[in-house]
C-alpha cells in the first residue's frame, strides 16, 4: 500500500531552515514513508493514536498516519523539537 504524503506548512518552513544537504536527506526519508510508513527505528508517540516520529541524524520528523494519508507535522532538530 502506498500513502499520499502531505507536509504541513509549518513543517515545510522548519525544513527550509535546515542546511540544504540535510534537507535532501530528510526529504528522501519523508518520501520513503509513502511506501514504508513504519520503518525500522520508528517510535510511536505516547498519548496520540496515529502519531509517530523518525530520527534522521540530529533531526526528528513527527507525522500522523490516517488510512491512505501520511501527514508530516514537524521537522526539527532535537534541541528545538519541543517548540
Amino acid at each position: 500500500m502506498s500513502y499520499k504524503v502531505e507536509i504541513l506548512r509549518g513543517a515545510l518552513k522548519q525544513l527550509k531552515k535546515i542546511p540544504s544537504e540535510l534537507q535532501e536527506r530528510i526529504q528522501i526519508k519523508i518520501d520513503d514513508l509513502a511506501t514504508e510508513p513504519r520503518p525500522n527505528g520508528v517510535k510511536k508517540l505516547k498519548g496520540k493514536e496515529n502519531a509517530y516520529r523518525i530520527r534522521i541524524g540530529d533531526y526528528r520528523v513527527i507525522y500522523d498516519i490516517f488510512d491512505d494519508l501520511l501527514v508530516v507535522n514537524k521537522t526539527n532538530s532535537v534541541s528545538n523539537l519541543s517548540h
